[in-house]
């Protein structure tokens, strides 16, 4: 069921995927929860008022379209949903000698990008992991910038996801985010609602653990009020009461995870039961379409069985 990047034998591979030269990396991830930042040295110079980089790559999302895919792709096989565990900001900053915001902004160009790749190749549903419910343990500094850089990304990017065709849904924990994101984040569900070529969900202040955890909570409100009895409540009812209820596809059939770590990180804990995962050696800021091809690839090669045989 994973796929590592590396040479491991699957039994159903139809081609072996490309290989190609990857950068090395520091076993320690930029997203680790347990690393505190304790003391902030220059790299972590959180200055808002010089985080003035343009988000936008050139050009809008392109209007709807057919567009040739690469070869090593077949559109039939192409995945409904896809979830990504963006890692790696930091790191990449880090190595190129920059302070930490600018590898955030980094990230946020390979999202655009992902975006557009997604609309043009025919995936319904893109799920990113932006900010986890844990992530708030971070220097107050850093999370102030991230929920700036959200915030900026978001009004700078919402006229072109709408000519896109593209609906944004976010999903979490909002009552932590700041008065203004909450605000913002209703008014960007509220105007993308209607558009279907592609949704965006975007997870923010999420835990798996808590999505679980507010689901039952929700199933025994309406238990205690007589609204279902307790042979009413199965997989389904669970599944709808999850965060991820804003999507007709809520199971990821692909997660890929950056940066080389071989961990789901509390996210989609539910939802990715049968999900194919994919992790890549790659930092998120480097990880552009050449990457997005060999995860997809690997993908079409695999025989989803859900427990069974074929």
């Amino acid at each position: 069921m994973l796929s590592l990047r590396f040479a491991i034998p699957t039994a159903n591979t139809l081609t072996p995927p490309k290989t190609k030269p990857k950068p090395g990396l520091v076993v320690q991830t930029a997203w680790n929860q347990t690393d505190l930042f304790p003391s902030l040295p220059k790299r972590y110079d959180y200055k808002l008022q010089a985080a003035t980089t343009d988000l936008s790559v050139a050009g809008d999302i392109t209007a709807e379209e057919v567009v040739e895919l690469p070869a090593e792709l077949r559109r039939e096989l192409m995945p409904k949903h896809v979830a990504v565990i963006m890692d790696g900001n930091g790191r990449w900053a880090r190595q190129k000698g920059l302070a930490t915001s600018a590898g955030h902004e980094a990230g946020v160009k390979a999202l655009r990008e992902l975006i557009e790749l997604c609309c043009q190749w025919g995936i319904q549903v893109l799920t990113v992991f932006a900010f986890s419910y844990e992530n708030w343990i971070r220097p107050k500094v850093e999370v102030d910038f991230l929920m700036s850089l959200f915030e900026r990304a978001l009004k700078s990017e919402v006229e072109s996801f709408s000519r896109g065709g593209i609906r944004i849904s976010v999903i979490g924990d909002s009552t932590k985010l700041p008065t203004s994101l909450q605000k913002l984040i209703n008014e960007v569900e509220e105007s993308t609602k209607h558009n279907s070529r592609l949704q965006l969900i975007v997870a923010v202040s999420y835990s798996g653990k808590y999505d679980v955890v507010q689901a039952c909570r929700s199933i025994a409100e309406k238990a205690k009020d007589g609204q279902i009895q307790l042979d009413d409540i199965n997989e389904s009812l669970i599944e709808q009461e999850l965060e991820t209820n804003c999507t007709e596809h809520p199971y990821p059939d692909l997660l890929i995870r950056t940066s080389g770590e071989l961990r789901v990180s509390n996210f989609l804990l539910w939802q990715l039961a049968y999900t194919e995962l994919f992790f890549a050696q790659e930092l998120w800021p480097d990880f552009r379409k050449d990457e997005f091809v060999d995860a997809l690839s690997s993908y079409q090669q695999r025989q989803r069985r859900y427990g069974g045989r074929h």
